[in-house]
């Protein structure tokens, strides 16, 4: 059907002609229909569904934190992780523990070691004044 004919049998029975097709194709395929009742009916689908989100949940440590509880944070974090969190873990520097960032990495990176199967390190180990932090997602 020409175009011309499609937009008056259209405008006749006061509704929209859409395309349906791809713009590139030789012949486009077009339906006469509500459009605005359609983008209502979607917008309505689409706002009852429950969104997935991510929440961001902070792990903060320091770089002479016992061995013990860097376990337990790493507990926390595989924790977060299979719940769909992403996780940023903070070290944090204080006084002359901000000329020593080689452990704090060192320490940073053991826990990316440890996590590793449950977690993909999305930032790797920066420094933010007197902090070093990572992000971390669910696999």
């Amino acid at each position: 059907m020409p175009i011309k004919d499609a937009l008056i049998a259209a405008r006749e029975k006061n509704l929209d002609l859409v395309e349906v097709s791809p713009p590139d194709t030789e012949q486009p395929v077009c339906r006469i229909m509500d459009y605005g009742k359609k983008r209502y009916d979607k917008q309505k689908k689409t706002k009852g569904k429950p969104k997935k989100s991510q929440h961001l949940k902070e792990i903060k440590i320091r770089p002479l934190t016992q061995e013990h509880d860097v376990e337990v944070k790493v507990r926390n974090v595989i924790k977060f992780l299979t719940q769909g969190d992403k996780v940023k873990i903070s070290m944090i520097f204080r006084g002359r523990e901000r000329s020593h960032t080689d452990l704090g990495l060192k320490l940073l990176n053991d826990i990316a070691d440890k996590i590793k199967d449950t977690g993909v390190v999305e930032a790797s180990p920066k420094i933010e004044g007197r902090d070093l932090s990572m992000l971390i997602i669910p696999k």
